[in-house]
C-alpha cells in the first residue's frame, strides 16, 4: 500500500494534474479555434452571397431598381433556413423568400468595407451578418444601398459540438497514453533510488562498504556524502578501539605488579591486605576487560566477516597449548567456506572463552559443529563436564557471575561473549547435554 508521503504517489498526482490541466485547457482551446475557423469560413460564404446579391441590383420590367438576378443558393427560397439577404435603401426593400414575413433590423452603415455583426432574426435566432452599404451604379439613380446576408449561427455552434464530441474519445486516449509515459517516466526516474536503498542494504548486511559512484548527477553528491560519512565514522571507530586498547595494555602493567606486591604480602603473613588488595585488582581487571570487549564490539562494522573454520582451528590450536588441555580429545566437524558476519578477532575471542570453559570443566572430550540453519550459522560447542544446575542456567550469563570461585576468573568470559554475539545479531543458548555443558550460538551469515 502506497503511504501519502511516498514521492511515487506525489509525482503520480501531480503528473495527473498537470495532464487533466492541459488536456482541459486542450479541448476547449481547439475548440475555441475550431469555431474561430468555421466562423471564418462562413465568413467567406457570405462575402460570397453579398457579392452575388449586389451583383444582381438592376431595374425590372417597370424600370424600378430591383433584384433581378437574386443569389442563387436554394436555402434562399426555403422559409426560415438559416440562410437570408435583404437589400434596402430609398424607396427600396427586398429580401429573400427565406425570412418570409421578418425583417432584418441593420443598424446604419456608412460606404466602406463589408462589416461584420450579429443580430437577431426570426424567431430569435442569432444570426451572423455580412453587411455593406454601395452606391449604386449611374444607371440605377447613383443612391445608396445598403446589402446584408445573414446565417444562423446555431448552423456553426452545432458544428463546434460536434467537432467536441469526435475530440474527446481521442484526448481521453491521449491522457491514457500520457499518464502510461509518466509514469513509465517515474518508474524510470526513481530506479537509481531503489538502486541506492538496495547498496544501503548490503553495506548495512556486510555485502559491499561503500555506495559507489555508479549513479545519476543529480543523486552522486548524496551518495559520495554517505560514503565520506561512513568513512570518518570507521575511522573513528578504529582511532577509539586504539585508545580503549592502548589504556587497557596501560593498566596490565601496573595490576601485574600489584599482583607481585600481593604475592610478598602472603609471604610476610599479611593474608588480609593481600585480600583486599587482590579484590581490587579483580575489579580492576574486570573493568580492563569490560572496556576491551567494549572497544572490539564498537568496532565490529557489516562489513565484518570470518571463516568459521580456520577461526576455529586457530583457536583450538592455541588452546591445545595449555597443561588443562593435555587429556582432552578435540572434535571438530565444521564445513569449509562458512563465512559468518563477525569479525574474526571477535569470533577468536568468542570461540577462546568459550572453549577454555570447555577444557576447564571437561573431563575428555570437547567437540565444536557448525552448520548452515537458513540464513545463520548454528555453532555448537560441548563438553562431557559436570554441566550447570538447571537453576544456575539463568545466572551465568550475568557479568561477573561465577559458579566456580576457585578457577582464577573474572566472571566475564561467558557475558563479554553473549555481548559479542548480540552486536552482531545473534544469540546463545545454554543447556545441560548430560553429561555436559552445550553452548550453542547463531550468528549471521555472511556471503562468501
Amino acid at each position: 500500500m502506497i503511504s501519502r508521503r511516498s514521492l511515487r504517489l506525489r509525482l503520480a498526482l501531480a503528473g495527473a494534474a498537470s495532464i487533466g490541466v492541459a488536456l482541459v485547457v486542450a479541448f476547449f482551446g481547439l475548440s475555441f479555434l475550431f469555431e474561430r475557423h468555421v466562423e471564418r469560413r462562413v465568413v467567406e460564404e457570405l462575402r460570397l452571397h453579398l457579392d452575388q446579391t449586389i451583383a444582381g441590383l438592376g431595374r425590372d420590367g417597370s424600370g424600378n431598381v430591383d433584384v433581378v438576378r437574386p443569389p442563387v443558393d436554394p436555402r434562399f427560397q426555403t422559409p426560415l433556413s438559416g440562410l437570408y439577404w435583404q437589400i434596402e435603401g430609398e424607396g427600396l426593400e427586398r429580401r429573400s423568400r427565406s425570412l418570409w414575413d421578418e425583417a432584418l433590423d441593420l443598424p446604419r452603415l456608412s460606404p466602406s468595407a463589408p462589416r461584420e455583426f450579429s443580430l437577431k432574426g426570426p424567431a430569435g435566432a442569432d444570426l451572423l451578418v455580412l453587411a455593406r452599404e454601395v452606391i449604386t451604379k449611374h444607371q440605377l439613380g447613383d443612391r445608396p444601398v445598403v446589402a446584408a446576408v445573414g446565417i444562423d449561427r446555431s448552423d456553426i455552434t452545432r458544428a463546434t459540438a460536434n467537432f467536441r464530441r469526435d475530440l474527446a474519445p481521442f484526448l481521453a486516449l491521449l491522457a491514457a497514453v500520457l499518464m502510461a509515459a509518466s509514469f513509465a517516466q517515474i518508474v524510470i526516474g526513481l530506479r537509481p533510488l531503489a538502486d541506492l536503498r538496495t547498496r544501503i542494504a548490503r553495506i548495512r548486511s556486510g555485502g559491499a562498504q561503500r555506495l559507489g559512484v555508479a549513479f545519476p548527477d543529480e543523486v552522486q553528491p548524496l551518495t559520495m556524502e554517505v560514503d565520506a560519512l561512513l568513512a570518518s565514522r570507521e575511522e573513528q571507530l578504529r582511532k577509539a578501539r586504539e585508545r580503549a586498547s592502548e589504556l587497557a595494555h596501560a593498566f596490565k602493567t601496573p595490576l601485574q605488579a600489584l599482583s607481585g606486591d600481593v604475592l610478598q604480602l602472603r609471604q610476610r603473613g599479611e593474608a588480609g591486605a593481600a585480600d583486599e588488595i587482590e579484590a581490587l585488582i579483580v575489579v580492576m581487571r574486570r573493568l580492563v576487560d569490560h572496556e576491551m570487549a567494549r572497544a572490539r564490539i564498537a568496532g565490529q562494522g557489516p562489513s565484518a566477516r570470518s571463516e568459521v573454520a580456520r577461526v576455529a582451528s586457530s583457536v583450538v590450536a592455541v588452546v591445545c597449548r595449555t597443561p588443562a588441555a593435555a587429556s582432552i580429545e578435540w572434535n571438530i566437524d565444521i564445513p569449509d567456506g562458512l563465512f559468518a558476519r563477525i569479525d574474526a578477532d571477535d569470533l577468536s575471542e568468542l570461540l577462546g572463552n568459550l572453549t577454555e570453559n570447555a577444557v576447564r570443566y571437561g573431563r575428555s572430550q570437547v567437540s565444536i559443529t557448525a552448520a548452515r540453519d537458513g540464513s545463520s550459522i548454528l555453532l555448537e560447542i560441548r563438553d562431557d563436564g559436570p554441566g550447570i544446575p538447571e537453576e544456575k542456567l539463568g545466572h551465568v550469563l550475568r557479568r561477573g557471575e561465577r559458579l566456580d570461585t576457585s578457577s582464577g576468573g573474572a566472571g566475564l568470559g561467558l557475558a563479554i561473549a553473549e555481548s559479542i554475539i548480540q552486536t552482531v545479531g545473534g544469540d546463545i543458548q545454554l543447556e545441560n547435554g548430560g553429561p555436559g555443558l552445550c553452548v550453542s550460538i547463531r550468528l549471521p551469515m555472511a556471503e562468501a
